[in-house]
């Protein structure tokens, strides 16, 4: 099993890896960015907003549903993948970029009246990342995250399951979880929703080719070493058909767990 900082530094590698091609496969991505958006505008923070961070700001879609959001707000975007952050300062200049884990961000305590975190905290142990949400929020501060629950990839964890005893995908934690560590953190949960987004393909190795194309390749715990072979691969196809829908596309499940939060 990976120690948590070589995880780290395997996570780190793959979104830098993926940075380049990024927005050409994050559809998903942006289908949770916009949602959150959404979510957003209905909680917004108690007062005029003068400083927002975006934790794991990746390569900077969000940027304009914080403008939208927080118009007089200046906005740090924090990502601990270097890579990400330059693809970010392409799109977004005006957004300070800050090169962290959201887990510990080197940022002022009550520095910041939002928090705005779209699909990066299913990397990270709940309990720790909300903590450090609360600690750089200011009373009345609004908090909007993107998550992944359990059932994400059920259909690739189930297929998996016929071939090897490996983990494939990664584990994540359900809305429940992610609620009682907002509470613990200190964190009024003011809105907790769940929604199920699907991103499809005509077979498996281009469903495969594109999830990893946005960095979503590294799981920690019993990794499977050496590639499949053909007659796992095989295996691998047969066991993924069972999930082929009436277009005959075979889809990808995410499980979005969208959260806003409130700083007292």
């Amino acid at each position: 099993m990976l120690e948590p900082t070589a995880r780290k530094a395997a996570v780190r590698r793959a979104f830098d890896r993926a940075a380049d091609g990024y927005d050409r496969a994050a559809d998903i991505q942006r289908a949770a960015c916009d949602r959150l958006a959404v979510l957003a505008h209905r909680h917004p923070p108690a007062h005029g907003a003068t400083c927002v961070i975006d934790a794991g700001c990746g390569t900077g879609y969000g940027a304009a549903a914080l403008t939208a959001l927080c118009p007089a707000a200046s906005r740090i975007g924090v990502d601990f993948a270097p890579a990400m952050l330059q693809q970010m300062r392409r799109v977004a200049g005006a957004v300070a970029p800050v090169c962290a884990d959201i887990e510990a961000l080197p940022l002022a305590t009550g520095c910041a009246d939002a928090l705005w975190s779209s699909l990066a905290m299913q990397w990270c142990t709940p309990a720790r990342v909300l903590a450090e949400c609360a600690r750089v929020l200011r009373p009345g501060g609004a908090g909007w995250i993107a998550t992944l629950g359990p059932r994400t990839l059920y259909e690739l964890r189930a297929a998996f399951a016929e071939v090897d005893g490996a983990a494939h995908v990664l584990d994540m934690h359900d809305a429940a979880v992610w609620c009682a560590a907002a509470r613990g953190a200190g964190l009024a949960v003011l809105a907790c929703e769940s929604a199920e987004l699907q991103a499809h393909a005509p077979n498996l190795r281009t469903l495969l080719h594109n999830i990893k194309a946005v960095g979503a390749q590294t799981v920690p715990g019993d990794r499977r070493r050496a590639p499949l072979g053909r007659s796992a691969w095989r295996r691998l196809e047969h066991a993924y058909e069972a999930y082929r829908d009436a277009d005959g596309r075979l889809p990808a499940t995410y499980d979005l767990i969208l959260l806003a939060l409130f700083r007292p």
